[in-house]
């Protein structure tokens, strides 16, 4: 290789949203070189997060990471995306951290860089053969993002680019205590008009200390009804205790009639008439309790057993009247869901219902199943990188990965038929 013939590294697309995957090459290398592929974010929090593979260029002196095996790392094999979904702090941060967007207008920067030799640690002191930024986005170009804080309700509502109508859904995350509108983004940029509802922070608690269908009717009500939504194709998508929510709201509500369900990581405890506080001493730990080891994880999944012991505890789920998807981890040590979603079953059979069912149960996975590439998160913080207590989520990072990947996928073909009548229909609105 000449001097005057430097490295080119090309990351393609540059600019995707976070739910696509990258194509990584590096050409003009010597023949036989040691190199690391690294990756580099900063989080809104100003923590750094990274990951790295190690790599020897082939005889024309390139190195495609799709299709190349990284010999050592945060991960080995033929793995495209392992410069995303392996990220994990750096050397040196807090203990639990974990990596939260709040701020979906703005990208998610990612700095990939190429290193000589197979470097493991220290990589602020190396000089990088050649860097790329690449953007990741949760909001495509011309999605709209407006903040709702009518008819006593509080959240944010993303509309998709283009003349519409289109289908809509309500989005409920989990008890965090913050609204989260990552999903929201991304889901309108796969042409839902979709609501992060606000349900579960202090401003909402005071007004509502009991948990209201009549708040979640009226957030339905709003999607229902908004000039931008077909009005008959509205589902509701929820997450841990949102998935909770979603459930008591297909089964017991005479006001929403959602056309489909997807719940992640939840179950199916009854949560009608009861207060937040006491569903979430049901389904948590008190945030001021640190949870010191697995064994007082364990403890709280043998809890949701004896929950799931008593009939009194569930909603009727027999009562369902639309198609409902379940995700599970089987490592899921945050809650037993795969235990729920099996009773569900059986309940819904007895029913007569459970055709409307459809189950998702992954191997070695945990609590939080994200989108596609997001990084894996076996133990952190709860509520914020300030925090010393230590939730146990569970999984394992490749595993783990994987079913994210999978579950999104399927994720997306499951609203688009039952929403979209099938992604023919969807091309053409």
């Amino acid at each position: 290789m000449s001097v005057t013939s430097p490295p080119i590294l090309s990351v393609v697309p540059s600019l995707a949203l976070v739910d696509e995957a990258f194509d990584v090459k590096v050409k003009n290398l010597p023949a036989g070189l040691p190199v690391t592929l690294h990756s580099l974010h900063r989080s809104e929090s100003k923590n750094d997060w990274e990951a790295y593979g190690h790599y020897v260029s082939d005889q024309t002196g390139a190195v495609s990471v799709p299709d190349d095996r990284s010999f050592g790392g945060t991960y080995t094999g033929k793995e495209p995306m392992g410069l995303l979904w392996s990220m994990r702090p750096v050397p040196g941060s807090r203990e639990g951290l974990r990596l939260k967007v709040t701020n979906v207008c703005s990208p998610m920067l990612i700095i990939i860089s190429v290193y000589r030799g197979h470097v493991v640690e220290g990589f602020r002191d190396w000089n990088p053969l050649v860097s790329v930024v690449t953007e990741r986005w949760y909001m495509a170009p011309g999605v709209q993002r407006i903040e709702v804080k009518e008819n006593g309700l509080l959240g944010t509502l993303f509309i998709p680019p283009g003349p519409g109508p289109f289908p809509g859904l309500l989005d409920l995350s989990g008890g965090g205590g913050v609204l989260v509108e990552y999903r929201a983004a991304l889901l309108a940029s796969h042409g839902f008009v979709t609501l992060a509802l606000d349900y579960f922070t202090s401003s909402v608690l005071t007004k509502l200390p009991d948990v209201e269908f009549s708040y979640l009717e009226s957030a339905f009500n709003l999607i229902q009804l908004h000039p931008q939504v077909i009005p008959d194709r509205v589902g509701v998508f929820g997450f841990c205790l949102g998935a909770q929510m979603t459930l008591n709201l297909a089964a017991m509500s005479a006001i929403a009639n959602p056309r489909c369900c997807v719940c992640v990581s939840g179950c199916h405890l009854n949560c009608y008439g009861k207060s937040h506080t006491t569903m979430y001493e049901c389904m948590f730990i008190h945030s001021d309790k640190k949870r010191e080891n697995e064994q007082n994880q364990h403890i709280l999944r043998d809890t949701g057993l004896l929950l799931l012991a008593d009939p009194e505890n569930k909603v009727d789920v027999g009562r369902i009247k639309c198609p409902v998807m379940l995700i599970n981890g089987d490592d899921d040590q945050n809650w037993p869901a795969v235990e729920y979603s099996e009773d569900m079953a059986q309940l819904m059979r007895a029913a007569g219902n459970d055709h409307l069912l459809t189950v998702l149960n992954y191997p070695d996975t945990g609590h939080l199943i994200g989108p596609p590439y997001s990084p894996h998160f076996r133990a952190t913080n709860f509520r914020s990188d300030q925090e010393k207590s230590i939730v146990l989520w569970g999984g394992r990072t490749r595993p783990h990965s994987d079913a994210q990947e999978d579950s999104w996928r399927k994720i997306l073909a499951f609203l688009e038929e039952l929403l979209y009548d099938g992604p023919s229909v969807k091309a053409r609105l």
